[in-house]
């Protein structure tokens, strides 16, 4: 029994002197609840939305101020056109247009009728879905509210309208978070377990002592990966457009362009985790745990960050994966251009840059 709770101790002893094994044991959990507690909502909340008050009358300013004190919406921009509205939701930022026609409260209360246009970015059809349903209800109980005390009844007609995605398809949400998802992956994980592996095995040494530079030697493991990710994109993107019936509206070879600058940013990522492990079960644990977490959490693939409290939508400025996201949805469903992606595209090359001079300076030549 004495040398039981000798071993016993001795493995407290090893738990508490390793700081990775703390981290995993009561880091993790605590980041998990704080992460399921406040960014895992399919809540709708504070969505940014514009308006187009062409009628501009009381009708249309008490419907609107209903709207803005629901807690679902931000009016961003009250518009005055058609083409500003279009602007808006090519930016990325709008969820949600609502339109009020001219002559909006004088139609309501002499022909008892009038009709509101509400526009929806469909690209995430859940989310179009959800919105459109709180802005119906908000001008139904409008309605309602004239209804009481008139024996005429009153009608306001809600015209939806769902852009790039009338059907509400779940493809034009998945496709690009799985894009993301494998990518990242991939590229982190094998390019990390790749030289690491090469270091449990011995084998490090002789290739640092090689003809070749050292760091050309590690950028040599990592080209095929690049060239592998750029397989699996061009798989997805197939079955995409065969099985999914999901057509790529934008350029593809913009699209190609910015997929491997975001490969480059994950094989960067994967070669700091490699210079900064020294087992495959660590920088397999720092590789899932570290990518496929922050991407389904903080790319807005299954969650949208808008929803998030502020400390949380400010982590996810730093997920390499969350501009990626736009970026393909912008592309591929949205058929916009290098002008609408190209702050999103910057910040992908500024952490390529970064990762990848980290990781050279943080390169060993010396096993020892």
């Amino acid at each position: 029994m004495k040398q039981f709770l000798a071993f016993v101790r001795k493995e407290f002893y090893h738990v508490f002197r390793d700081k990775k094994t703390l981290l995993l044991l009561f880091g993790l959990p605590v980041a998990q609840i704080v992460l399921f507690g406040f960014a895992l909502t399919n809540e709708i909340k504070n969505s940014e939305i514009v308006v187009c008050d062409y009628a501009n009358d009381v009708a249309s300013h008490r419907i609107t101020d209903q709207i803005e004190a629901s807690g679902n919406f931000s009016i961003h921009k009250c518009l005055m056109s058609h083409r500003d509205i279009e602007a808006a939701f090519k930016a990325g930022n709008t969820k949600l247009a609502v339109i009020f026609p001219l002559n909006f409260n004088h139609d309501l209360l002499h022909l008892n009728k009038a009709q509101v246009q509400i526009i929806a970015d469909a690209s995430d059809p859940n989310t179009a879905t959800t919105l459109t349903t709180f802005a119906t209800s908000i001008i139904m109980d409008y309605q309602n509210e004239l209804l009481q005390g008139h024996s005429l009844p009153f009608r306001i007609h809600t015209d939806l309208r769902m852009i790039y995605n009338p059907s509400l398809k779940g493809a034009t949400n998945f496709v690009p978070g799985v894009i993301a998802l494998v990518l990242l992956l991939v590229c982190v994980l094998m390019t990390s377990v790749s030289i690491v592996r090469e270091k449990e095995l011995g084998t490090m040494e002789i290739l640092l002592v090689s003809p070749f530079s050292p760091i050309l030697v590690v950028f040599a493991k990592a080209i095929p990966y690049f060239f592998l990710s750029l397989l699996n994109l061009t798989v997805i993107l197939i079955l995409s457009v065969t099985l999914l019936d999901l057509p790529i509206h934008g350029n593809i070879l913009l699209l190609y362009a910015v997929s491997a600058l975001f490969i480059l940013t994950a094989l960067s990522l994967g070669l700091l985790i490699s210079n900064s492990t020294d087992s495959q079960q660590s920088a397999m644990l720092i590789s899932l745990m570290g990518m496929l977490l922050p991407t389904l959490m903080f790319s807005g693939f299954m969650f949208p960050i808008e929803n998030m409290p502020l400390p949380l939508r400010i982590i996810s400025n730093i997920v390499p994966s969350k501009y990626y996201y736009t970026i393909v949805k912008s592309i591929m469903i949205k058929g916009l251009g290098f002008s609408a992606i190209w702050k999103e595209t910057l910040v992908l090359a500024g952490m390529t840059a970064a990762l990848l001079t980290i990781s050279i300076k943080k390169f060993k030549i010396r096993l020892a």
